[in-house]
């Protein structure tokens, strides 16, 4: 049977007045109970709706009169907005987490540690003050061995993003790893000069939009190598069988946001032996999406379960952990890591397609994970599960890739190691503006330019991903010179991201 939704459910998504909750709930439990339809279901329709309530109303759909009622209150001046989670709902369909899945009431707390953790600040100037205050908090778990803060760190959810967070040994957070697990960056170089851009760019493009599929109904039939479905892991828990199937039809294909495919130029400075590579330019193919529908449910699933087992303060609840003696923990570790490897294969699905098509194998292929937890030793021996949010892994002769945005290039670095940022470095450039900022604050005219200006073509893309939203790559990357050195630039030509999503929001 169908638990009903609560008022307290809705408000936790928008700050819906008293006024409107019986009409809320009418028509949320009409669509819950009546119509069958999963309460994710509805919150993701509620929070599209008070999104852009007037496309909603003078639409037919389910949820037309609401709409209206919601519109004509914006336009007297009263405006429904959305809480944190409801505009992280707007851009990740799967991520919310809602009051269902809280603690019982009245259940004991953790307390949050008196005595914080000192930690490392790369770039400290570049970050905004919502990113440290979420890094205090998560210093203060009494979980917390050490953390660190990258200079492209802004904030998230739960840890922000580039924050690095080491905690007590068989003690993983869900949501410090984050809702898409193993996100991560690939690149293969291809022994083709640079000037194939001028003489090859339609087929090129013809290529990319044929061997890439974005978004969240985004499927392949045709794979090249889907040999990753086969692992035993995938029948390990009832979660992970649940999400098979959908995990094999999404392989081979990218998210929303920020993920992308795009071709490149590389330019090598120098012949160190660890990339293999002698110095010039060469054609390139880099590629940023991690583990899809089945990441982010498994993100979820687990981080609502982390938050009964583990109570926290508000500001803090997210950051709920699982013990990895336990069996949910041990459930989250399998899952987790077969993310890993099947974003990797989602990747490899591409760059192996785009490869055929070429018709070249690539001189060298370069990836690295972020958005994962791993075990690891500290400088001086602790055994700790360390959890990037956005950052690299930089250990000593590590190699990784660090973009920029669809405007800016990415570097492609070696990690030198450094302890004190608990061997790693930044992710990518880091944002400037939040995703509801970028659409208020900016134009298509202003991103076109600057596209238009560096010579670069977007397919898809929306303002909320304009370099414009991005901070400076070159100060990101000057923050962290003692992190990692730098090997290769690789500068972005033709960029493929999902379609816009959303339509610019005008005053009405």
């Amino acid at each position: 049977m169908n638990t009903p939704i609560t008022i307290e459910e809705i408000t936790y998504l928008a700050d819906v007045p008293e006024s409107l909750h019986t009409a809320f709930l009418r028509v949320a439990n009409g669509l819950h109970e009546r119509a069958k339809y999963p309460k994710e279901k509805v919150f993701l329709m509620l929070v599209k709706m008070l999104n852009d309530s007037k496309k909603y109303a003078f639409s037919k759909n389910k949820l037309t009169n609401l709409a209206k009622t919601v519109y004509e209150l914006r336009k007297s001046g009263i405006n429904i907005t959305l809480t944190d989670a409801g505009k992280e709902l707007i851009y990740n369909e799967e991520a919310v987490l809602t009051l269902e899945h809280r603690a019982p009431a009245g259940k004991n707390k953790v307390a949050l540690r008196e005595d914080k953790l000192h930690y490392a600040i790369f770039g400290k100037e570049h970050i905004e003050e919502g990113a440290l205050q979420q890094m205090e908090t998560a210093v203060s778990l009494p979980i917390s061995v050490a953390g660190a803060l990258m200079p492209d760190a802004h904030q998230g959810y739960g840890l922000p993003i580039g924050g690095v967070l080491a905690t007590e040994a068989g003690k993983v957070i869900p949501y410090a790893v984050g809702v898409d697990i193993a996100c991560r960056m690939c690149m293969s170089v291809f022994d083709i000069p640079a000037d194939y851009f001028k003489r090859e760019p339609h087929y090129l493009k013809k290529i990319l939009n044929e061997n890439t599929k974005f978004g969240m109904g985004g499927e392949t039939a045709r794979k090249y190598d889907d040999s990753v479905m086969d692992q035993p892991e995938w029948e390990a828990t009832k979660t992970i069988r649940s999400l098979k199937d959908k995990a094999y039809r999404q392989l081979g294909t990218s998210g929303t946001g920020n993920h992308f495919v795009e071709w490149g130029i590389v330019e090598v400075f120098e012949n160190d032996p660890l990339l293999n590579l002698p110095k010039g330019e060469y054609l390139s193919l880099l590629s940023h999406s991690g583990s899809r529908g089945f990441g982010g449910t498994v993100a979820n699933y687990y981080s609502k379960l982390a938050m009964q087992k583990t109570v926290l303060p508000k500001q803090a609840a997210h950051l709920a952990w699982l013990d990895l003696n336990t069996q949910e923990g041990q459930e989250y570790w399998i899952a987790m890591n077969l993310a890993g490897d099947y974003a990797s294969a989602n990747h490899h699905e591409i760059h192996n397609k785009m490869a055929k098509s070429l018709g070249e194998k690539p001189l060298k292929i370069i990836e690295n994970h972020h958005n994962f937890a791993w075990k690891e030793k500290l400088a001086d021996g602790r055994e700790v599960i360390v959890h990037r949010k956005g950052a690299t892994p930089a250990g000593t002769d590590e190699l990784g890739i660090i973009p920029g945005s669809m405007a800016q290039p990415g570097y492609v670095i070696r990690g030198k190691g450094n302890a004190t940022s608990i061997h790693s470095a930044s992710h990518g450039a880091g944002r400037l503006l939040s995703r509801t900022k970028a659409f208020t604050t900016t134009t298509r005219s202003q991103m076109n330019k600057i596209l238009q200006d560096n010579g670069i073509e977007l397919i898809g893309g929306d303002l909320d991903e304009s370099p414009m939203v991005y901070k400076n790559i070159e100060d990101v990357i000057a923050a962290q010179s003692e992190l990692v050195h730098v090997l290769a630039k690789f500068s972005p030509k033709i960029v493929r991201m999902a379609d816009a999503n959303r339509k610019e929001r005008r005053e009405d």
